[in-house]
C-alpha cells in the first residue's frame, strides 16, 4: 500500500501545481476574461466531491492533493466571479 499511496500522492503533487501558472497569471494579469465560469463552479464542485470520497476512504493522498487544488482553483473561481 506505500507504493500506491506514494503514487498517489506523486499524482495530486503534479496535477495540483498544474493550476499554478494560471493562478499566478491571473493574480499579476487580474485577467479572467478567457476563463469559464461554468467550468469552475463544476471543477470546484467535483473537487469538494474528490474530497469527500477522500475522506470516506480515509486517503490522505486523495484528501490533501484535492484540497490545495480546491484553493487553487478557488482563487481562480473568485478571481473569475469579481473580475467578470
Amino acid at each position: 500500500m506505500i507504493g500506491l499511496d506514494l503514487l498517489g500522492y506523486i499524482a495530486g503533487v503534479l496535477t495540483t501545481l498544474a493550476y499554478l501558472p494560471q493562478v499566478l497569471k491571473i493574480l499579476r494579469h487580474k485577467g479572467t476574461k478567457d476563463i469559464s465560469l461554468g467550468m469552475y463552479v463544476m471543477l470546484c464542485t467535483g473537487i469538494g466531491c474528490w474530497i469527500l470520497y477522500g475522506i470516506g476512504l480515509r486517503s490522505s493522498p486523495i484528501i490533501l492533493a484535492n484540497a490545495v487544488t480546491l484553493a487553487l482553483a478557488g482563487i481562480i473561481l473568485v478571481a473569475k466571479i469579481r473580475n467578470g
